[in-house]
């Protein structure tokens, strides 16, 4: 023992401590490679849905570019948790980026609210994708002072009403229970003072709580309530497009910036291609999915005009309570000013 001992004290010591010095760095450097070669890439999307296709097609671009032994891990269907949740790991470092609509968007930036909360304002997606290439450049600087890199816009589609009973007027859903997204209080408290019954709840647990009778009404877009059969426990649409669910892909600055700039063209290629196709493919979708449920009892109900008029009476009320809570004023102001302008210029 005592000789072990000298010989940890002798002139050796130093060359066993350089080495060991040595070998932790090799090991940080090793684990530091690691992490810039491993994105985790979360979204509420279904298993093999166009979305997670397009995600799929991104990863094999980036691992292609990024080479041997680049790991990229897509999570679909929630298995991250909701979307603001998926903001909250990303901040933290357990997902790299996440595909997400403006529920989760506005966790890190709540200006992009105004492409999604503001109902019956977008009369047609020229109208959705003329404001939001207006507001594009503004608001990827934005993410990116957030610490966050837009990589790809799309949408899903319009939201429409799923019930429970038919209903046609807004004063028919008042007797029922409305799905509401939990991190979004304003819109609960909004929803409330107008005489609705907001539940709030995760994407997750819309399903189960349709089926069980929590809630009677689920608005959603066509294509997420046939992907997740909530069509059969609320087999009753009314028609009409209240809002276009906007979303994107975005990753960590600190991912991104780990990346070499060869890798960083090869993922923003994908990722442009990935956006086209989403918005494209995405919107026809939408009168592909109706179709599919009506053939398995979907009942589709549209307003007549007198009842539209209601909707839109509604939406006008709506829009004072909306700014300045849900969307920030300037935000809203600059939507309302864009849309001014793209109607003018489609009216000559």
């Amino acid at each position: 023992m005592a000789r072990t001992m000298g010989w940890v004290k002798g002139s050796t010591w130093a060359q066993w401590l350089s080495a060991s010095l040595a070998a932790l760095v090799m090991a940080s450097a090793a684990t530091a490679q690691a992490n810039t070669q491993q994105l985790r890439i979360g979204s509420l999307v279904p298993k093999n849905s166009l979305y997670h296709r397009q995600l799929i097609d991104i990863a094999d671009s980036w691992r292609k570019a990024q080479g041997t032994g680049a790991r990229y891990v897509v999570f679909p269907d929630g298995a991250q948790g909701g979307e603001a949740e998926m903001a909250r790991r990303m901040r933290i470092g357990q997902l790299q980026g996440a595909l997400l609509s403006v529920v989760g968007l506005r966790e890190i930036e709540p200006s992009i609210a105004a492409l999604q909360a503001m109902p019956l304002l977008f009369r047609n997606w020229e109208e959705v994708d003329y404001v939001r290439e207006k507001m594009r450049p503004a608001m990827e600087k934005k993410f990116m002072d957030k610490g966050f890199v837009v990589l790809a816009w799309g949408d899903a589609g319009w939201v429409r009403f799923f019930s429970k009973e038919a209903a046609l007027r807004p004063d028919d859903y008042k007797r029922m229970k409305f799905f509401a997204w939990g991190s979004e209080p304003d819109q609960q408290n909004i929803m409330k003072s107008l005489g609705y019954t907001p539940v709030p709840l995760e994407t997750t647990d819309i399903l189960p709580a349709i089926q069980t009778g929590m809630i009677n009404v689920v608005p959603s877009t066509p294509y997420f309530a046939l992907a997740t059969q909530v069509y059969n426990s609320a087999p009753h649409m009314l028609e009409i497009n209240w809002a276009p669910i906007v979303g994107a892909l975005v990753v960590t600055r600190k991912a991104w910036d780990g990346m070499s700039p060869e890798v960083q063209k090869a993922v923003r290629a994908a990722s442009d291609k990935a956006g086209a196709e989403i918005r494209t493919k995405a919107r026809l979708e939408v009168e592909e999915a109706v179709d599919a449920m009506k053939k398995r009892g979907l009942t589709v109900n549209k307003p007549n005009a007198a009842q539209m008029k209601e909707w839109n009476d509604l939406a006008e009320k709506l829009y004072p309570r909306i700014r300045g809570t849900m969307v920030p004023a300037e935000t809203f102001d600059e939507v309302m000013a864009h849309l001014k302008t793209f109607r003018a210029g489609s009216a000559k």
